[in-house]
């Protein structure tokens, strides 16, 4: 198959782009490249590009409504295959200034869901490794 163009970077907006990228990069690695005041790189390791871009007068969404605003967006991340990994991983996130949207049925989603210091949706997954 040919394609059109090759992914470069997720770009999220936010109200402070250095302080919501220094939070994912204490989530999922790398180091936040300031470009300027408005516009913030993070290389996740292993992973995609992020890009962080400073939005005047920002709106988060609201989880999980879809008629005010949407989701928008959600990442996923892999926490680890058991829950006490993520229940690890979960502290680490809320010490980190995240919150949650909705931790109930782990069990059964496999997944919790928390909202960044900005409002965006992102969830824990456990993940069942061969």
């Amino acid at each position: 198959m040919v394609t059109v163009a090759r992914f470069r970077n997720v770009v999220i907006d936010c109200p402070d782009p250095l302080a919501l990228a220094e939070f994912y990069a204490q989530v999922c690695g790398g180091t936040p490249h300031p470009e300027d005041e408005e516009w913030v790189v993070l290389q996740v390791p292993g992973g995609p590009r992020l890009g962080f871009q400073r939005v005047e007068g920002f709106t988060p969404p609201e989880w999980p409504r879809a008629d005010r605003n949407g989701q928008q967006f959600h990442i996923d991340f892999d926490a680890g295959s058991t829950w006490e990994e993520i229940d690890v991983a979960h502290e680490k996130v809320l010490a980190l200034g995240a919150r949650p949207l909705d931790l109930e049925d782990r069990e059964k989603k496999d997944f919790q869901v928390y909202a960044d210091p900005a409002g965006h949706p992102f969830c824990l997954c456990r993940i069942e490794h061969p």
